[in-house]
């Protein structure tokens, strides 16, 4: 999608040049410019309608991007038809054109950066968001849960013995189930939900709007989908892969580490009482569980 916005701006810049050009030597417009959806048959409008207002719909700033494109065309049209008809071009209608070009220029540079951006803390393995924006957007999550606003749950998720799958099958193999596993649960999540790659075969998920009782309910299919996941090692051979869940609530009495740290427990709960299953913290927990056995 990056890659398609700069070449959808390479184009823009094309056009502009191409702009410039005819109103300074006078020359005959390009009827495409005149007409009144000018801002969807240029190039740059073609991307956008076609391309761009479908794969970057979730971005808040795509709309602005859409807008701004399209006064710019009409302030554009003005001038070129003064042009044409060999009438003096006012200061008032170039100073709208430029205007509008430095609020597209703008808007399209803050669309830029917000994929930047998301390219970069992205896991480059899975496509999950990666730790480096989750704490950000827990501390959001977690001002709503002290206004009252909402509740909020976070699961911890560990991959039941996952080094066997990379001893047996291969590590390559295990990078697919990693991926597949992530994919799905982004894509069985509800919109708001998010997933961050915690690290290893470690994920935590964020359910916004949902207590324990809503949490643990999504959070249980989750589980029980994952179990019935069919993959597929050399020879055709298939096996399938269970997962734990440690779920807490993000406390407003409570950091987000501390909150985190819970699940962490009640991650580490679930795998003592037999792995693939899923469980809530409680105080009883504060000191049962440890760490000593590692990532399994």
């Amino acid at each position: 999608m990056l890659k398609e916005l700069e070449q959808a701006i390479y184009n823009h810049e094309q056009w502009a040049e191409a702009l410039y050009g005819t109103l300074i030597c006078h020359l005959e417009p390009d009827q495409r410019d005149l007409s009144g959806d000018a801002h969807r048959l240029c190039r740059f409008g073609q991307w956008y309608y076609k391309i761009g207002i479908v794969d970057l719909e979730r971005l808040p700033g795509i709309s602005e991007v859409g807008t701004a494109h399209e006064r710019m065309h009409q302030y554009a049209g003005t001038l070129l038809r003064s042009s044409r008809d060999g009438v003096p071009i006012s200061i008032g209608d170039y100073e709208r054109f430029v205007t509008a070009t430095k609020r597209l220029r703008l808007e399209v540079a803050t669309l830029q950066r917000e994929l930047e951006n998301g390219l970069y803390n992205l896991d480059p393995l899975t496509g999950t968001p990666s730790r480096t924006g989750m704490l950000t957007n827990l501390r959001e999550q977690r001002e709503l849960v002290v206004r009252n606003v909402q509740a909020c749950t976070v699961a911890m998720v560990d991959l039941d013995h996952f080094k066997v799958v990379n001893d047996k099958y291969g590590h390559a193999v295990g990078d697919k189930v990693l991926v597949d596993i992530s994919h799905y649960i982004m894509a069985h999540l509800r919109p708001y939900d998010r997933v961050f790659r915690y690290g290893g075969e470690e994920f935590l998920i964020c359910l916004p709007n949902a207590d324990l009782e809503v949490g643990f309910s999504i959070i249980d299919r989750l589980r029980q989908e994952i179990s019935s996941l069919p993959f597929e090692a050399a020879r055709n051979e298939r096996f399938h892969v269970t997962a734990s869940f440690g779920l807490a609530l993000l406390a407003p009495d409570l950091t987000v580490e501390q909150s985190i740290d819970n699940a962490d427990k009640a991650l580490y709960t679930a795998k003592a009482m037999g792995r693939n299953r899923a469980t809530v913290w409680d105080v009883s927990m504060g000191q049962a569980a440890t760490k000593s056995e590692g990532p399994t």
